[in-house]
């Protein structure tokens, strides 16, 4: 039988004891968290400083909210931490051993071709993948790649522009196109060249009138882009940065020819290059072209997930183009790293476990907040191969709207 006094006596302890277990599992818990390392390559005093603010903060804006409520569930926490390279090859391929060795990191995000130039020789042996939300170039179109882009070649973007446009003419003849470019980075270089490789295969099309060499950051552009418009030109392609589209644009005003739009991509948007030209309306009846979601107002999931970031996520952002970039890229490390996690574990995760996650498991819209298409990555190329599709956006009565949805693009030959 029970005594009801050695109980009393009991009780009391045993519940401070039942406490203080509990108290030291929960330490042991916070103590056994892991925390895994991304390296963020920046660009804030080089030509995409303008747009690097909205795309660093909305990558690290998906970083932490991951980190809350999805890592915080599997033991893990992911923390961000962005270096300037200037967008500049010899730059990040001088910072990168020393970013290693500090971080150890199991993914990289980047900015674009300086990074894909200065890493894609390295990154097998370092066995850290590169994930980039720019479009892909043609130079590093190889299988068994360690970079992987959130989207096709720029090329595979302009290319089903202007097949669209074409059809959208109502002509059969093709489209008379001056290309703006510069040979200050590999990936500009990569653009036209690959432009001027569609354009030599489908010549009922489209035809470069001439590709224009700039400066990186363009002032005055009248006398090349006159020599484009007395060539015919009826569109320019303009995908450098937003100096380069803010110099064609106040050109073409200057040579009355507002009637010539130009198309951009994301990370020179119209948006973006409407501002610097001081008014969204300087930009009417131009075009931008990407294969991601597009920063209007419209209420979308994408739109949703960023409101959610800025009201929970302590998120200083633009709902701009270089935004819905930076959340691309990082959606697609951190659900490669959710699933690396599932197959593994909390601990022991390498960036090699990342790159295996990215390669076996698709990422679906639904799981990407619509910011992405369903990607598909496979080792034949750095990029998805399968199910390219682009959004094109304009500027109609000084409004900014998608004009058209899922786009989708030719298949190229490599150049």
């Amino acid at each position: 039988m029970i005594d009801p006094k050695k109980c009393a006596t009991v009780l009391p302890t045993f519940t401070r004891l039942c406490a203080l277990a509990a108290a030291l599992s929960a330490c042991g818990m916070a103590q056994a968290q892991t925390t895994y390392q991304i390296a963020g390559l920046a660009d804030f005093t080089g030509p995409y400083a303008d747009v690097m603010k909205d795309w660093a903060g909305c990558r690290k804006g998906v970083v932490d909210w991951w980190s809350e409520e999805v890592g915080k569930k599997q033991g893990v926490a992911l923390k961000i931490k962005d270096y300037d390279t200037r967008y500049d090859v010899a730059q990040v391929a001088s910072l990168w051993p020393g970013i290693k060795s500090e971080l150890n990191p199991v993914v990289i995000f980047g900015v674009g071709g300086p990074d894909t130039a200065a890493l894609q020789q390295r990154l097998p042996n370092d066995k850290v993948p590169l994930i980039l939300s720019t479009a892909g170039y043609g130079f590093a179109w190889k299988p068994d790649s360690w970079v992987f882009n959130a989207r096709p070649t720029y090329t595979h973007e302009a290319a089903a522009f202007y097949k669209w446009m074409q059809k959208k003419s109502g002509s059969t003849a093709p489209l008379k196109v001056g290309v703006i470019s510069s040979e200050v980075s590999p990936a500009y270089v990569d653009i036209h060249k690959g432009v001027e490789k569609f354009a030599k295969d489908n010549p009922g099309v489209m035809e470069v009138v001439e590709t224009i060499y700039t400066e990186a950051q363009p002032t005055d552009l009248t006398q090349q882009v006159g020599r484009l418009v007395r060539k015919g030109a009826t569109v320019l392609q303009v995908f450098n940065n937003t100096a380069s589209v803010v110099a064609a644009r106040r050109a073409l005003q200057s040579l009355g020819k507002n009637d010539i739009p130009i198309v951009t991509s994301a990370h020179n948007g119209l948006v973006s290059s409407g501002k610097a030209l001081g008014d969204l309306k300087q930009l009417e009846g131009s075009y931008e072209v990407y294969g991601m979601a597009m920063a209007t107002e419209d209420a979308t999931p994408t739109r949703a997930y960023f409101d959610k970031l800025r009201s929970q996520y302590n998120l200083k952002a633009n709902y701009s183009s270089a935004c819905i970039m930076g959340m691309s890229q990082a959606m697609i490390g951190v659900r490669a790293i959710e699933q690396a996690i599932t197959v593994k574990g909390a601990t022991g995760v390498t960036g090699e476990d990342v790159r295996t996650a990215l390669l076996s498991t698709p990422l679906t819209t639904e799981r990407s907040f619509g910011i992405l298409p369903t990607l598909k990555f496979q080792a034949d190329a750095p990029f998805p191969t399968q199910g390219i599709s682009v959004n094109i956006g304009t500027i109609e009565n000084g409004k900014y709207k998608i004009i058209e949805h899922n786009v989708p693009a030719p298949t190229l030959n490599k150049w």
